[in-house]
């Protein structure tokens, strides 16, 4: 079979898998090919591109800076792939709705899981769509309605989009269950000036990265963070490894990481925005939105109560 000259798709996937896995070995695994079938394609893709993409050690493979810059957009071309061949298909289906929403925050506990399960019971008829990815490098598919809800902690500018605030989060620290703070049942932010902290490039990864600064600086300190291309659950294995710390919300702490633990920062929270386009007359979006409204009004009655009392 003649060698393709062209970037196809597979040369993505793979890319991205093996990136994610830190191994061919695990991508192929994970992707239920050879692994000699990502060596081999990856291999091409290097040689039309001109450049190599990965440092191949025995213990795995890590991405050159090249890899890490070529991977970003890559990640962003499969979103976009994904989006318009599920945008055609519900049609052709018959089904009665299709709700897609853009996240990247956990689904094991918090607001957005009540949420989407209220609206699941209420609606079965509805099918919904997730894709993960970050309010700011969707907003173009968020304003031609391939995706109808994005959640955020920054708001990105967008003066044809709407943009609310639906629920809060308390800010936790993920570490090693051998680090020296991990003996404490509540951590405050000046007690965090000297460490370092490990960052995703992935969404939320910027914007956790925005509020260690923010709430740092006043302290007149700037976070230490060292910046990974990985997804969080490798960052947790990160973590878990070493003496470095993760930022992340109290929604993360349901789920189970071998050797990390978490422990609440006191008195701060963290707030979660909505985002949507103002001309998006999905039905099952709006429905969505309605519930979604109520269940923050009663969140926010909630929290109030409770601080009263």
């Amino acid at each position: 079979m003649a060698k393709s000259t062209s970037i196809e798709l597979r040369h993505l996937r793979y890319l991205a898998a093996a990136i994610e896995h830190g191994s061919f070995r695990r991508a192929a695994s994970a992707l239920g090919i050879r692994e000699s079938a990502i060596s081999r394609t990856i291999r091409d893709l290097e040689d039309m591109i001109g450049s190599s993409l990965f440092l191949r050690q025995n213990t795995g493979v890590r991405p050159t800076d090249a890899g890490e810059q070529f991977v970003r957009h890559a990640r962003e071309a499969i979103a976009q792939i994904d989006l318009a061949a599920r945008a055609a298909m519900p049609a052709g289906r018959g089904e009665i709705g299709v709700l897609r929403i853009a996240m990247y925050s956990s689904l094991s506990g918090g607001f957005l899981a009540d949420l989407l399960r209220a609206y699941q019971l209420r609606h079965p008829q509805v099918r919904v769509e997730f894709i993960h990815g970050s309010a700011v490098d969707l907003l173009p598919v968020i304003r031609r309605h391939y995706v109808d809800i994005s959640f955020a902690i920054a708001a990105p500018e967008a003066m044809d989009c709407e943009v609310m605030p639906l629920w809060k989060e308390r800010p936790f620290i993920a570490m090693s269950s051998a680090h020296v703070l991990a003996d404490r049942c509540e951590i405050a932010w000046d007690e965090l000036r000297k460490y370092c902290f490990i960052v995703s490039r992935e969404a939320p990864g910027p914007e956790y990265a925005h509020i260690l600064n923010t709430r740092l600086a006043r302290f007149g300190e700037r976070s230490a963070i060292e910046w990974q291309a990985v997804h969080r659950d490798t960052v947790m294995q990160l973590v878990a490894n070493g003496d470095k710390l993760k930022f992340t919300t109290e929604a993360t702490t349901a789920t189970h990481y071998p050797g990390v633990v978490f422990r609440p920062i006191v008195d701060d929270d963290v707030t979660f925005l909505g985002i949507w386009s103002r001309a998006n007359g999905n039905p099952a979006f709006r429905r969505f939105l309605a519930m979604a409204r109520t269940l923050s009004t009663e969140a926010t009655a909630r929290a109030t109560t409770s601080r009263i009392t």
